[in-house]
């Protein structure tokens, strides 16, 4: 397997690539130049939105056309066809010095997203990063934030696995996935316990699940992908050239 380049965009932190196969759309975001992004690969043209503060974060949602975006300390939905916005009563507190990070949505519905302490500035420049400032959140619609863990460094990896009986949840600084009991007649998880840590190159940043139960790790400062078995163990490793694998 090799990698291929279908759009240079020359991105900083690339982040949050999610496929829209009712669109036929691929959309991600640059977390530092304020960038949501929209593909077409029918004949290759590329839209590209900006905003006044890190796009984090998207997801798909029930209403055509448009995606619930996280930008910094909000969360709105956007329709990236017209241009329209409608921000939602969900906030983070704390901004700037905290910020929203890695999100996806879960089987149920609702959305979940971690928090960090804020490592990008006003103009986009990056900032030291404090540990141990995060949370992971879940929002269900029309309802308030939802404190799920805390004492995160750098949330990253929201998967489910394709059973929807487990969740998967990573933290960058501490080179660790953890997988928990998922109830998807509640929503609720059970505690965390280690699936995947201490892989020697780089660190785990955002990750996708693949119909067979494996998990596609982007390697931050590693430059690669890790397919990692349902068992923990890695199936295969595919080398990016790139030093600083996100998602």
């Amino acid at each position: 397997m090799e990698p291929i380049c279908i759009v240079p965009a020359g991105d900083v932190c690339g982040e949050a690539a999610t496929w829209d196969a009712a669109a036929n759309r691929l959309y991600w975001t640059d977390i530092n130049r304020f960038l949501l992004h929209s593909h077409d690969p029918d004949n290759g043209a590329t839209r590209t939105h900006l905003f006044d503060r890190p796009v984090v974060a998207l997801s798909l949602t029930d209403r055509k056309g448009w995606l619930l975006v996280a930008l910094g300390s909000q969360l709105i939905l956007f329709n990236p066809e017209t241009g329209a916005r409608e921000d939602l009563p969900a906030m983070l507190g704390g901004w700037p010095e905290l910020r929203f990070n890695d999100g996806r949505s879960d089987p149920l519905g609702a959305f979940w997203i971690g928090s960090m302490g804020n490592n990008v500035g006003p103009n986009g420049e990056g900032l030291p990063v404090v540990d141990g400032r995060g949370t992971l959140y879940r929002y269900r619609h029309g309802g308030p934030m939802e404190e799920i863990e805390t004492d995160i460094g750098i949330p990253n990896t929201l998967c489910w696995s394709p059973d929807r009986r487990h969740f998967y949840f990573g933290d960058t600084l501490k080179n660790e996935i953890r997988v928990y009991d998922y109830d998807i007649e509640t929503g609720e998880i059970g505690p965390g316990r280690p699936f995947f840590a201490g892989f020697e190159r780089g660190l785990p940043d955002g990750s996708a699940m693949d119909g067979e139960g494996y998990l596609w790790n982007c390697r931050y400062d590693g430059g690669c992908v890790v397919r990692v078995a349902p068992d923990g163990s890695i199936d295969r490793v595919i080398d990016i050239p790139a030093g600083n694998v996100t998602t």
